[in-house]
């Protein structure tokens, strides 16, 4: 389990600070049990708190792999009957005097 950040320690400990008061405070009770149960679901409240702040994300070491992409397979890409005679036409020499 990882320990917890700063951010969840303080947004937890004011949450319990802050509920228990407000909680003490709405129900004007004196009696022990009453006092306990505050404290504890006050307690519960913090530690939900706290473990619902987001966390930092972890950094990527590993770069993402490159897909490579095939020319003759790219969508979108079409040869007129001009760009493919041009690219599979060859010089050819023939010598003058047979």
């Amino acid at each position: 389990m990882p320990r917890p950040t700063a951010a969840q320690l303080a947004y937890g400990s004011c949450t319990v600070i802050l509920s228990t008061l407000a909680m003490l405070l709405l129900s004007q009770t004196s009696s022990g049990l009453g006092i306990v149960m505050i404290t504890l679901s006050a307690l519960v409240l913090g530690l939900l708190v706290a473990m619902t702040v987001p966390l930092p994300k972890p950094v990527r070491t590993r770069a993402m792999p490159v897909v490579p992409v095939l020319k003759e397979r790219a969508p979108g890409r079409r040869e007129t009957a001009s760009v493919a005679a041009a690219a599979t036409s060859e010089h050819v020499r023939e010598p003058a005097n047979p």
